[in-house]
């Protein structure tokens, strides 16, 4: 009976410790989570934001909606990517203290087909690029599906698209998704501190030299017009006209600069203003090709000199590189002549630099008569660094020259195509000399006092020898234009990386809280080793299905046995 009642009070207690330390957890658990402990345990660290991103996002005045388009069925590594979204927006709402929330959207999920091609026109229309992939369906057959691999960023009643997937033909698919996912901070946080931004940066491109007309460069000013406010006009010689202007744009100029005009613009330079120059030291009329062929003469600028001044030099030469684009060319075949696709030398397809912020996992760069560039001078305070270059198969050829359509009929000797990573687009940072350092200004002044200074403050400007590099495609009927994408290739259908390129120089010139520092961020390509797969296959089966097991079982025995050896001690 003394024995019964000890085992109910033994019974007793135990209940009473086990409701204890149930309790006990329940309590703990409540407290952590009341605290804010984020661990990134990852080597590259993947899941920590940068400081400038967390400035801007701990200043959000404002709440910020974002609806993300990538949901549903898909394939895995799309799946992997939307996971790296939702962690990085998960983020992005703790460090706004949850100014910032968001929702996954299906565009495909609408049963009636009118309402789904209604969506799908309406988020292209509003700039999320489709994508088309192949999907398994429920009887185990492929379809074709259109995703959305973006998001509509809605703040004040503004909404912004961005598009994060990169899409590189030139390297393989699981390298895409690690370069969207490498990019994700970056395309979001910028988005997200233009529209929440007190200020918007203006830019000016640049009129009154025969530069590229307004419908030439209107996808690129339409992109731009997300990040910037855009005018155009000329500066007549007037001191101060760009002062306001955070960048200026010279895109494509075919007519000599005065040296008034130089003035403001070094001046301009010298007080700290960026400039993207945009010009070429050879002049080609693409348009006379079709009547059967131009020439290409050399055409200066009279901005040599002032080039020559901040480190660079464009020279009067045409790359010719065996790494190019398509173009038709008419071909007898018989009575008839057929129109077919061959390569166009002239048309380069440039490299950018996987080195740089600005030029980091970018498509390749389509060039027209692109020039060749160097670097000149040993001044310690300007940093140069080349943003594009040509194939390891390339040439030049100085003018005056005439093209013909007729030369890409024929096949290019290879031997002669031996230089290689011609330079065609430099960057340049750190403090500048005047151009007009020691020379007499009294006559270029428009009779106004200013004060002119012989050395820039930190500043930086990016040079390209090639002004068609921005210019975009027109589609004309009769009086009307309208542009074809900046960067895309009407035969093929390639996009290529121009209108990135421009964004990334005018955000990299304007840039003042280091965001662009983001796109230098690289993520190992953890895969599996297929080799190890096929060869191992069976073990590692044998492993995941047994080893669960085993623990299972054995941790069983391991509680009974130490349960007994107590019940035992106490009896």
């Amino acid at each position: 009976m003394q024995k019964a009642g000890q085992n109910e009070n033994i019974r007793i207690k135990e209940w009473l410790q086990f409701l204890i330390r149930i309790a006990a957890v329940i309590v703990i658990a409540l407290l952590l989570s009341l605290l804010r402990i984020r661990i990134d345990l990852t080597e590259d660290r993947r899941y920590t934001l940068s400081e400038p991103t967390r400035r801007i996002l701990a200043g959000t005045k404002n709440d910020i909606f974002i609806q993300v388009y990538l949901d549903g069925d898909m394939p895995v590594p799309l799946k992997r990517l939307r996971r790296s979204v939702k962690e990085m927006l998960e983020e992005f709402r703790v460090a706004s203290k949850r100014k910032i929330d968001y929702e996954f959207i299906n565009p495909a999920d609408a049963r009636d087909p009118r309402q789904r091609e209604a969506q799908y026109a309406s988020l292209y229309n509003k700039g999320l690029n489709p994508v088309n992939i192949q999907a398994s369906d429920s009887e185990g057959g492929k379809t074709q599906k259109m995703i959305f691999p973006g998001m509509l960023i809605n703040y004040n009643e503004i909404e912004v698209p961005v598009n994060f997937l990169k899409n590189n033909p030139s390297v393989p698919y699981e390298q895409n998704i690690l370069h969207s996912i490498e990019g994700l901070e970056y395309e979001m946080i910028q988005t997200i501190a233009t529209v929440s931004s007190d200020t918007v940066y203006k830019v000016a491109f640049l009129e009154g030299h025969n530069e590229l007309a307004e419908i030439d460069v209107a996808d690129i000013t339409i992109h731009l017009a997300k990040f910037f406010t855009i005018d155009r006009g000329a500066i007549n010689g007037r001191h101060g006209i760009l002062d306001n202007y955070a960048a200026v744009v010279i895109a494509g100029p075919a007519k000599e600069f005065s040296e008034s005009d130089k003035l403001v613009l070094d001046q301009y330079i010298m007080n700290g203003g960026k400039v993207l120059w945009l010009a070429e030291q050879v002049e080609v009329n693409a348009d006379s090709l079709a009547t059967g062929g131009t020439i290409g003469l050399y055409r200066p600028l009279n901005i040599e000199d002032q080039l020559f001044r901040y480190g660079v030099r464009i020279n009067p030469e045409v790359i010719q590189d065996l790494d190019c684009m398509v173009i038709r060319v008419a071909v007898s075949a018989g009575e008839q002549q057929q129109m077919v696709p061959a390569p166009w030398v002239y048309y380069p397809r440039l490299y950018p630099s996987q080195d740089h912020p600005i030029t980091k996992n970018l498509n390749r760069i389509k060039g027209m008569f692109v020039n060749t560039i160097d670097t000149v001078g040993l001044d310690p305070a300007i940093r140069k660094t080349v943003l594009l270059t040509s194939s390891a198969q390339s040439r030049t050829i100085t003018p005056p020259v005439i093209i013909r359509l007729k030369e890409a009929e024929q096949l290019p000797d290879e031997q002669q195509y031996s230089k290689s990573h011609l330079s065609a687009a430099v960057l340049l940072e750190g403090v500048f000399p005047s151009a007009f350092r020691n020379r007499m200004i009294s006559g270029l002044a428009d009779g106004k006092d200013f004060a002119f200074r012989d050395s820039s403050e930190e500043t930086r400007m990016i040079v390209v020898a090639d002004g068609d590099i921005i210019r975009n495609e027109v589609r004309r009927m009769g009086n009307q234009g309208t542009p074809y994408p900046l960067g895309q290739d009407r035969l093929t259908g390639e996009m290529m990386g121009n209108r990135d390129f421009i964004i990334n120089c005018l955000n990299y010139l304007v840039d003042d809280h280091g965001l662009m520092e983001l796109r230098s961020r690289e993520m190992k390509l953890r895969l599996l080793d297929r080799t190890r797969i096929r060869e191992e296959k069976l073990f590692w089966q044998m492993v995941n299905l047994v080893v669960p097991v085993l623990l299972v079982i054995m941790s069983g025995l391991a509680y009974s046995y130490f349960r007994k050896r107590i019940y035992t001690r106490q009896g």
